[in-house]
């Protein structure tokens, strides 16, 4: 196998992967840039590394991905960001009720799942803000009249998600989350259900790609959702 002497990730993947196959490697490395282009232009190659089987070029870690009938990483939409960081949220949340109320199952549970849920979500945003209000104002009412609204969004999302997080300063987190979680799902459904446009999501962050549709309007509906629990709830005893 070939590949270049300093850091090269897929070339460490490409000889772990080649190694779990039960092959012996022998690594070639390339330790100039000279030495690096003069291979590519004589076996008409773009990039390293490059893996050989019994004398037969195989090619890159995807090719080898392929050549074992492993699966191939693939660039189109997924939701494998959102399941991930729902799924971890609810665990936290599990934990967290656990150690206070001795119970992992519990409305508290419920609650902090929600809160947890709306400050990952506002952190994945907050990691790129420009990135995330210029996806944002493909599908957002309010954005798109009003284009610090994108800006805002993630800081409120996150001011809402930690006060409800701690149960203080109610007054603020309720309006917050119940204003922009309404607006969210309306524009929301307006973009992917009415008028069927075929957009990626903002709620992870602008660099996602994850299709708008289900999961960001489950966001917002459990940010409405948890805005009037909280509302109700004093009433209820």
């Amino acid at each position: 196998m070939v590949m270049e002497d300093h850091v090269c990730p897929y070339g460490v993947k490409s000889k772990w992967l080649l190694e779990r196959q039960g092959f012996d490697v022998e690594d070639h490395h390339l330790t100039t840039r000279e030495e690096t282009d003069a291979f590519k232009m004589e076996h008409g190659v773009e990039t390293t590394p490059q893996a050989w089987i019994d004398g037969e070029r195989i090619g890159g870690y995807t090719d080898l991905t392929a050549h074992f009938g492993k699966p191939v990483e693939k660039s189109g939409t997924t939701y494998q960001p959102v399941v991930a960081l729902f799924a971890m949220m609810a665990l936290m949340a599990l934990g967290a009720a656990w150690v206070a109320t001795g119970r992992p199952l519990s409305i508290l549970s419920a609650e902090w799942f929600v809160s947890f849920s709306m400050c990952g979500l506002a952190y994945l945003k907050l990691r790129d803000v420009e990135n995330f209000s210029t996806m944002f104002l493909n599908y957002d009412l309010l954005a798109k009249r009003w284009v610090p609204y994108g800006y805002i969004y993630p800081f409120a999302e996150g001011l809402a998600g930690v006060l409800m997080t701690a149960h203080i300063l109610n007054w603020i987190s309720i309006p917050v989350a119940l204003t922009i979680g309404s607006i969210g799902a309306i524009s929301v459904f307006k973009a992917a259900y009415i008028d069927k446009r075929e957009l990626k999501c903002a709620c992870v962050g602008g660099d996602s790609n994850v299709p708008l549709g289900f999961v960001s309007l489950t966001e917002n509906l459990f940010m409405i959702g948890m805005a009037i629990w909280m509302l109700i709830k004093p009433a209820l005893g």
